[in-house]
Parts: C-alpha cells; sequence; structure tokens
C-alpha cells in the first residue's frame, strides 16, 4: 500500500514537472496564427476571387447571389464551409478584425497588414450591398426583410 502512494506521488511529480517545463517551453507564433487566420477568410470567399487568391483549390462561386431580387449580392464570406452567408457573424467578425488592425496593425508584417486589410474591405463591400435598396435589408442573399 505505502508503495503504490509512493509511486502515485512521484507519477503526480512527474506530470507537474512536465506540465511546467511545456508552458515555459513554449512558443506563440502569432504571426503564423494571423497568416492562418486571414487564409481561412481567403478560403470562404464567394463571388469573383482576384488572381491573388492564395487558396488556388477554390474557384468562383455565388456568382447569382441575388438576382431573384434585381440585386447584386455577390461577394461576402460562407459560413461554416458550407454555401450559406450569414449576415450577423460576417458583421461582427469583421468588425472585431478592423478593431484588432486599428488597435495591432503597426505590429503586424506589412503583408499580413495588406491581407487583413484586404479581408476587411472583401467583407464590408458584400455588407454595403446588403443595404442597397430603401427601406429593405437582405439577411441572407435570398432573404430580403422590409423596413
Amino acid at each position: 500500500m505505502k508503495n503504490n502512494v509512493i509511486t502515485s506521488k512521484f507519477m503526480l511529480l512527474l506530470l507537474l514537472l512536465l506540465s511546467v517545463e511545456k508552458i515555459h517551453g513554449s512558443y506563440h507564433d502569432y504571426t503564423d496564427a494571423l497568416t492562418k487566420s486571414i487564409l481561412f477568410f481567403e478560403g470562404q470567399r464567394s463571388c469573383y476571387l482576384p488572381q491573388d487568391q492564395r487558396m488556388n483549390w477554390q474557384g468562383h462561386s455565388g456568382l447569382g447571389d441575388g438576382w431573384p431580387v434585381n440585386t447584386d449580392l455577390t461577394g461576402g464570406y460562407y459560413d461554416a464551409g458550407d454555401n450559406v452567408k450569414f449576415n450577423p457573424p460576417v458583421a461582427f467578425t469583421t468588425t472585431l478584425l478592423a478593431w484588432s488592425v486599428i488597435k495591432f496593425g503597426q505590429y503586424m508584417p506589412p503583408s499580413e497588414l495588406r491581407n487583413a486589410l484586404v479581408t476587411i474591405r472583401w467583407s464590408t463591400d458584400y455588407l454595403l450591398k446588403t443595404v442597397s435598396q430603401p427601406n429593405r435589408i437582405f439577411f441572407q442573399p435570398w432573404l430580403a426583410i422590409e423596413i
């Protein structure tokens, strides 16, 4: 019984030491995290894709968004890896990204700052299209709300 207690305490101490080493030995590459985050946005783009699109496996999509209501609702970002665009999450995420660039843009590598600004612009161009008709807000490309 006493050996089991000693073995348990030793294992707990070893686990604790390994955990502390992992915490102190860790390195966070925030530039890499930012690059991958912006790259994720590029992978969710809808519309005609620009020549400098880094996600080269993706093609143009959503080119008819808004045609049933005679409004150009192309652009923006898909939500959750499908072909649906939900405006509230896009607006929220774009706002946070824009505030992040305002607050931390001076610390970003120039290429990633440009990518972040392009990402914000892609989103805001789309969001402005959703309020382009008088007394109408398009919540999704096929759902208009009369106000």
